[in-house]
C-alpha cells in the first residue's frame, strides 16, 4: 500500500523533512504521482523502520546550569556523559544551556525540541530531571514519548546543589528581568517591592 507523506511520516512517527532526509540518503524508495507527490510503500517503511532508528537517530545528553559561577558543575554533566555513553558503546554529541530553569527559550532547549519533533533522536540523556527545566519538564517527556525518544536519567538521587538554592538563583533571576522595568518607572512603591523580591529570593538560598 502507498501513502502519502504526511501519512508515512505518522506512520514512521518522524517528521516529514526526516523522511525527505532519508530519501535523499538512499535509505528508502519514494514513488512519485504525475503531479510530482511522493507515495511512500508502507511495508518497506515498517521493515526499514527499526534499523533506522537504531542506526541513524541521533544520541543526545542535554546539560544545563543557571549560573557562570556553575561552570564546574557544568563539566561534570558533561563529564557523566562521556563516561555513561562509553560504558554503553554509544557515539553522541551534546547540547548545554547556561540559563534559568524557568526559561523556555533557551538555544540549547529549543534545538533539542526540534531535533525530538523532526525524529532525528532516539535517545536523550540528563544527569537530573531538573535540568530540562525547573517547571514542566513532564510536557518534554510527553513530547519524547509521541516522537518514541528514550529519556535516561543517570541520577535520580540529590542534586549538587539543592532545590531551594537553585530555585533562589531561578527567582533572583526572573526578578532581575523585570526591575528595570519597575525601576525606570520612578515609583517608590515599586522600588519598594524589588528589593523585597530580591531579600525573599537571596534567603532561599
Amino acid at each position: 500500500m502507498k501513502v502519502s507523506i504526511g501519512k508515512a511520516a505518522k506512520l514512521a512517527g518522524v517528521h516529514p523533512e526526516t523522511l525527505r532526509r532519508w530519501e535523499k540518503a538512499g535509505l528508502i524508495e519514494v514513488e512519485r504521482t504525475p503531479t510530482n507527490r511522493r507515495l511512500y510503500d508502507v511495508g518497506q517503511l515498517l521493515k526499514i523502520k527499526p534499523w533506522i532508528e537504531k542506526t541513524e537517530r541521533k544520541k543526545i545528553g542535554y546539560a544545563r546550569v543557571t549560573s557562570t559561577d556553575q561552570k564546574a558543575d557544568l563539566e561534570r554533566q558533561v563529564s557523566l556523559f562521556e563516561a555513561f555513553w562509553a560504558g554503553n558503546g554509544w557515539t553522541y554529541e551534546i547540547l548545554s544551556d547556561l540559563g534559568s530553569g524557568m526559561n523556555y527559550n533557551k538555544r540549547g532547549l529549543q534545538n533539542l525540541i526540534k531535533h525530538i519533533c523532526y525524529g532525528d533522536v532516539g535517545r536523550i540523556v540528563i544527569t537530573h530531571k531538573d535540568r530540562l527545566l525547573r517547571f514542566g519538564a513532564e510536557l518534554i517527556f510527553t513530547i519524547c514519548e509521541h516522537f518514541n525518544v528514550e529519556v535516561v536519567i543517570i541520577n535520580r538521587g540529590e542534586q549538587p546543589i539543592s532545590f531551594e538554592e537553585e530555585l533562589g538563583q531561578d527567582v533572583l533571576e526572573v526578578t532581575t528581568v523585570f526591575s528595570a522595568r519597575l525601576y525606570g518607572s520612578r515609583s517608590h512603591k515599586n522600588q519598594t517591592l524589588v528589593e523585597s523580591l530580591k531579600e525573599a529570593a537571596e534567603s532561599l538560598e
